[in-house]
């Protein structure tokens, strides 16, 4: 994957997740449980993706010379 995909896809999470922060502050109480579940499910692949975007963004240390 591109840097700029991994990029896009983080942004559309982050987009998701915030959306549904403000939906679940604006819930009935009886569709909190689902919209919670579907939060974190949002909050672990923003999380994915963000550890996958640093990891493409740094150099393996097999590379990186000495000073």
């Amino acid at each position: 994957m591109s840097i700029k995909v991994i990029a896009k896809d983080l942004y559309q999470a982050k987009k998701e997740v915030e959306r549904l922060e403000k939906e679940l502050a604006q819930c009935p109480p009886e569709n909190r449980e689902e919209i919670e579940a579907q939060l974190a499910k949002a909050k672990a692949e923003v999380e994915r993706l963000r550890q996958a975007l640093e990891g493409v963004k740094e150099p393996p240390k097999y590379r990186k010379l000495p000073r």
